[in-house]
């Protein structure tokens, strides 16, 4: 795996303009590296078996295929959606329509989903997961002699009246975390008893970072539907349907509900928490008796004793130099400090 930064460069002076404007700037780097290129988006959460994609996109000759999930009437308006004939072909395509015409003309009907062995169960549409597979000679031509900026906006639009573009029906768990709500949502999710997404998937895992870090340590505390990652010290707390991100420390009597505490990148050392002390700056982590609820706080963050962070004035959306509001959640960014008895 290589990772390629956004840079600026005697080729391409200015900054990616969007999804297809940085591939194109990254074309060079595997100009001979295969036949077909996978394209995928960095900010959704799926588990899909690649290799049936892609035996897809063979089987149909496609010069282009894109991965499809089904989706209600209501959230149509929130995605790429498609129009399909009984092949899988693409015949017509708009990004998040709002036009009630539009909405309408790419309603997928019921015989479409029964073809490839889907129930529709009310859904309506089918919504681009952003998942693109291109044969590499149509990827070229669509972006070296073109100014096209984004795959969804400009080049799938443009392609479906040019070329050979099929869908992929993919029914499995998939959810565009690219939004503060979407996040908020799916990390909550995971920390019912049941949740959508699998972890625990022995036959398909997924692994974090090697840590090596020691085992949470929790002090007389009360836990309900919670996720408590390693390293973290809870001292007699109450946590309920919320995650503890790595080597947090939540103090004496604090409570945390519908929350994501993100945890921290170090331990403060004795002589570190004294020079807190000092400075009159909390420590990293949560402090004593505090409140938080329907909260994302960023790793690093530092919350006073006696911090209540609840939303005390019902806002639906706020920006603030230490925090901000969006669609009635909290959000502490990294490294902030909030001092003792900050209400928000």
């Amino acid at each position: 795996m290589t990772i390629l930064s956004a840079q600026q460069t005697l080729e391409s002076p200015i900054w990616y303009q969007g999804t297809a404007d940085a591939v194109r700037q990254n074309l060079r780097f595997f100009r001979t590296e295969g036949d077909l290129v996978l394209i995928l988006s960095g900010d959704h959460i799926y588990r899909m078996d690649y290799r049936k994609f892609i035996n897809f996109h063979l089987e149909m000759k496609a010069d282009i295929s894109i991965s499809v999930n089904p989706v209600g009437y209501d959230q149509a308006s929130a995605f790429g959606v498609m129009q399909v004939d009984k092949d899988a072909q693409i015949t017509a395509f708009y990004e998040k329509p709002k036009q009630p015409a539009q909405l309408e003309s790419t309603r997928a009907p019921e015989e479409v989903f029964h073809q490839f062995q889907m129930d529709a169960a009310g859904r309506t549409h089918l919504a681009s997961m952003g998942v693109y597979l291109f044969n590499w000679r149509i990827l070229r031509e669509l972006l070296e002699n073109t100014d096209f900026e984004d795959f969804g906006r400009d080049v799938i639009p443009y392609a479906i009246r040019k070329k050979k573009v099929h869908a992929y029906f993919f029914d499995g768990y998939w959810k565009d975390i690219g939004t503060i709500r979407s996040f908020y949502e799916v990390n909550m999710d995971l920390a019912n008893p049941l949740p959508k997404f699998n972890f625990y998937d022995e036959e398909r895992p997924i692994f974090s970072h090697a840590r090596f870090l020691p085992g949470s340590k929790i002090l007389s505390s009360e836990i309900k539907n919670s996720i408590l990652c390693e390293g973290s010290i809870i001292n007699h707390s109450r946590i309920s349907h919320s995650i503890i991100g790595i080597r947090s420390w939540i103090g004496d009597n604090s409570a945390i509900e519908h929350s994501f505490i993100m945890g921290a990148d170090l331990y403060e050392s004795e002589e570190e928490i004294t020079r807190n002390k000092k400075q009159g700056i909390p420590n990293v982590g949560i402090g004593s008796n505090c409140e938080i609820r329907k909260a994302i706080i960023d790793k690093n963050a530092r919350i006073g004793n006696r911090v209540k962070l609840i939303n005390a004035r019902g806002v639906n959306d706020e920006t603030s130099e230490h925090y901000v509001i969006r669609d009635g959640i909290i959000v502490v960014p990294k490294n902030a400090v909030l001092p003792e008895e900050t209400v928000i």
